[in-house]
């Protein structure tokens, strides 16, 4: 499944999943007990991917400097994961466990930019809210898909788009 899924094939059948393994349908379904577990396993595997470049210290000292390097790694670690989450998108109303890890990914989205700001940036929701929507995995999936812009051009722009937000913090 996660290579269907990396792949582009956002909603692979059972099938599908069984062929690309090599096994039979029935040794799919035996293997996980109902789709939660399998939707579990397959946000496990994707978070292990990521969570290195994740958890790697920012290298600038300046808070304005590291939003920017937040970027820069945003749009390596959601490209990584861009398949995935459109595919959980997809499911999230059918399941509450892609629901509920949905909404822990936006809080630990919101998190890691609250954790670089200045107490008086928190403490203001419009630019506080302007920054969390510069930085968020559906403004990348916005470039990359809805405007069809290539990796590189979409980094150059969600990039560009947090020297803006923070260029108009200041103003």
């Amino acid at each position: 499944m996660l290579e269907l899924v990396g792949r582009g094939d956002v909603q692979p059948s059972a099938a599908r999943v069984a062929d690309t393994a090599g096994v039979g349908l029935r040794t799919v379904f035996r293997h996980f007990d109902d789709m939660e577990t399998l939707y579990r396993e397959m946000s496990e595997a994707v978070e292990a991917k990521v969570m290195p470049l994740i958890l790697t210290p920012f290298s600038a000292v300046e808070w304005r400097e590291r939003v920017l390097e937040m970027a820069d790694r945003r749009a390596v670690i959601f490209e990584a994961i861009l398949p995935y989450r459109i595919s959980a998108a997809l499911k999230r109303f059918q399941s509450t466990f892609l629901m509920d890890d949905y909404r822990r990914m936006l809080r630990m989205e919101r998190g890691t930019v609250d954790a670089v700001l200045p107490a008086e940036l928190l403490g203001d929701p419009v630019r506080l809210h302007m920054l969390y929507a510069a930085l968020s995995f559906q403004c990348w999936r916005g470039l990359r898909h809805d405007q069809e812009l290539s990796v590189s051009a979409a980094r150059a722009s969600f990039v560009g788009l947090a020297e803006a937000v923070l260029a108009r913090l200041d103003a």
